[in-house]
């Protein structure tokens, strides 16, 4: 890339000068003269059709026509002065005004002339008019060299009371791509664009700016996004082909007793298509000689965990270890009373470590893990700490991963000569665009079809109004033998926030159920550990009807029993959130529910999170609505969302761009894994310079 040329301060361009160049800088982020052509239009007016003047009406917005001004005056004094033009065509007249500023404009037009006039069309009095129409001297050459599809570009209101509007962009841009050392160079291979017939890289810009039609605009920005999204998938691509190449990994060719053995005579439910699918992608990766590393997607109640034991059983079958890490406590010793339940017949050793484990026990269990007594070890972030040591781990599954900092995370695995197999689970859907992109490194496996038996939980949406029609309704489901959780976005009451906290609640539970008729448990996130575990199970044993609790109940706590989940202040949650928490009811075979409970005064983003949630259980769609709701980096969080900035690239939308530019890079690192070939040698530069550190230097 010419950057002697492209590089230039913006300030140096003819027509722009400091004091506009520093309001570019502050509104639009453009410093240079690259920035400003790749500064693109939002949308275009389509100048390419001129309409009959007796075909306007008054809901017509801008039109362009085509007359011969017969008519030109003056009217009114002082404030109230202002031009009038008749524009006649053969079909009829229509008037043209403008106010102020119109004395230049009065000297150049020319009655009984030919003009073009592009304007908004307005009533007054009952007859239509256009105000401070744009107005061209027609020329027969303009139907052929005319730029007939206009660019309108990002503008705030400090650039328009400036006079910096779309047309003055557009001539600067013109000024940049018409200079004799303009060059935008292609940097992707023509191997890779010639079988997409996309344009090239100038052709695109050039197509962006001045298109002669619909179809160049679209044609252009194909080019663009798949420019957006091959930078990063050639980076990813090229973590996975490093991974492969360098880090050496368990090969588990044996199916052996275990997993045969459980699957026919223990596994007492069918497994889902989506399940058994799943189980095939994963076990593609298990017998291959370097790690695996594969995110897995399922809606809450999907059967994740039933997935992670065949996996586990697996690594069993091969004489080696497993072990799999919960973000919470409760989470962790959930999953540990599950596995072990299903696995007690069979002789494998399943243990639990968390922050909670005695010391005496601590220490016998990290021996038994040592010599590889213990096959399967279920935690939290203590699996991490320096002094457990596995004998040999072959399998690493996280839970939640996105619960876990990405030091966590590698911490697992970083201390061992070979690198176990990796599988992070995740019950939050991420849209498979947004899954494509920002776990790129990452192999997707999708559970997307749940158990049949499950019937779809009813979500409805209430109000404050309502209170009394809703406790009655929860004292219905909870004499049917049903039991009941009521969740609270805080846990003391806030001065800034209008919301019920857990312990204002819990008195007005009481009072709707006194005790003892009713039991009632309280869990939050600053009980000690044995305090959470103690209520937790006495809630699990059906000894609790209601168990009040903040959003730490949100993710893996299962109780078949418990019908409705009641949410209060529900606008308050995210989308995923929400559904997250509706996750924990519907796991038995009776019907469930999912009360939303909120004030009257909804905003108009809560009001769709609230909507979304009533219309659908399926969490791919609501993520769908989430992503566009909150957009991609505050969807993930944007510190570690890892995502660029992508100037034409929709995440929601964009699904086939985004899996041609993944199997692009694929191709490219295939046939030149270093890009040493004088053909990409464009390419490696474009990297080295796009993505600002210094991996490709590494790798090349």
């Amino acid at each position: 890339m010419s950057r002697s040329f492209l590089s230039t301060p913006i300030e140096y361009l003819k027509g722009v000068g400091p004091q506009k160049a520093d309001l570019l800088k502050l509104e639009l982020k453009v410093f240079t003269y690259q920035d400003l052509i790749e500064l693109f239009p939002f949308r275009y007016i389509d100048k390419s059709v001129v309409q009959p003047i007796k075909q306007l009406n008054f809901t017509s917005q801008n039109v362009q026509l085509r007359g011969q001004l017969t008519s030109i005056q003056v009217l009114g004094e002082g404030r109230s002065k202002r031009l009038k033009a008749i524009l006649t065509d053969a079909s009829g007249s229509i008037e043209l005004v403008w106010f102020n500023h119109f004395q230049w404009l009065h000297k150049v037009i020319k009655p009984d002339a030919f003009y073009t006039v592009y304007g908004r069309v307005n009533s007054f009095n009952g007859s239509l008019s256009i105000n401070h129409p744009e107005i061209k001297l027609y020329e027969a050459i303009d139907e052929v060299k005319g730029l007939k599809f206009e660019p309108v570009y990002p503008l705030t209101e400090k650039l328009k009371a400036r006079f910096m509007d779309s047309k003055w962009l557009s001539q600067l841009i013109a000024q940049i791509m018409t200079h004799p050392e303009f060059h935008y160079p292609e940097y992707i291979p023509i191997s890779v664009l010639k079988p997409l017939k996309y344009p090239s890289r100038q052709q695109a810009i050039q197509c962006m700016h001045f298109p002669k039609n619909e179809g160049e605009v679209e044609w252009a920005k194909k080019r663009i996004k798949f420019e957006e999204m091959f930078a990063l998938a050639m980076r990813t691509e090229k973590m996975k082909a490093i991974r492969m190449m360098t880090q050496k990994g368990y090969s588990l060719p044996k199916t052996g007793e275990l997993i045969h053995g459980f699957y026919h005579k223990h596994l007492d439910f069918e497994l889902t298509n989506a399940q058994k699918r799943v189980i095939k992608e994963i076990r593609s990766d298990l017998v291959k000689p370097f790690p695996m590393n594969r995110l897995l997607q399922g809606d809450v109640g999907s059967g994740k965990t039933i997935v992670a034991l065949f996996c586990m059983l697996m690594c069993v079958d091969n004489g080696m270890q497993a072990c799999l890490m919960a973000p919470t406590e409760i989470l962790a010793t959930q999953h540990y009373i599950s596995i072990s339940d299903q696995l007690s017949d069979l002789p494998i050793r399943v243990e639990l470590l968390t922050g909670s484990t005695s010391k005496s026990k601590r220490i016998a269990l990290l021996n038994d893990l040592k010599s590889g007594a213990i096959q399967v070890l279920i935690g939290t972030h203590a699996l991490i700490e320096e002094d457990v040591h596995f004998k040999q781990l072959a399998l690493a599954i996280i839970d939640e991963q996105h619960r876990f900092g990405v030091a966590q995370r590698a911490g697992l695995w970083k201390k061992y000569p070979v690198q176990p197999h990796v599988l992070v689970m995740t019950a939050t859907p991420i849209p498979r665009t947004l899954a494509m992109t920002i776990h790129g490194e990452l192999d997707v496996s999708v559970i997307d079809e749940l158990p049949k038996d499950r019937k779809p939980i009813q979500t409805l949406h209430k109000q404050e109004k309502n209170r009394s029609q809703v406790m009655a309704f929860l004292d219905k489901e909870i004499k049917k033998g049903r039991q009941v959780y009521i969740v609270y976005p805080l846990i003391e009451e806030s001065g800034k926030l209008n919301l019920n906290d857990l312990m204002t609640g819990y008195d007005i539970v009481c009072n709707f159920f006194p005790v003892p008729k009713y039991q009632i448990s309280i869990l939050h996130g600053k009980m000690k550990s044995e305090t959470k575990a103690l209520e937790m199970k006495r809630f699990k044993d059906g000894i609790t009807q209601i168990l009040i609790s903040t959003t730490v109940i949100e993710v893996g706590v299962n109780v078949p029993n418990a019908s409705v989940m009641l949410i209060e202040d529900a606008n308050r949650f995210g989308l995923s959130q929400l559904h997250q928490l509706r996750g924990r009811v519907g796991r038995g075979a009776e019907q469930s529910y999912c009360i939303l409970m909120t004030k009257d005064d909804l905003n108009p983003n809560a009001k769709r999170r609230i909507d979304t949630m009533c219309a659908s259980n399926n969490g791919f769609d609501i993520a769908q609505v989430d992503l566009e709701l909150r957009g991609p980096g505050d969807m993930l969080g944007t510190r570690q969302s890892g995502l660029p900035e992508f100037k034409l690239l929709d995440l929601t939308t964009d699904d086939e761009v985004i899996d041609l530019a993944k199997r692009a890079a694929a191709y490219v690192l295939g046939l030149d894994p270093l890009l040493q070939s004088a053909d990409n040698a464009g390419l490696l530069n474009y990297l080295k310079v796009k993505q600002k550190d210094d991996f490709w230097g590494q790798v090349s």
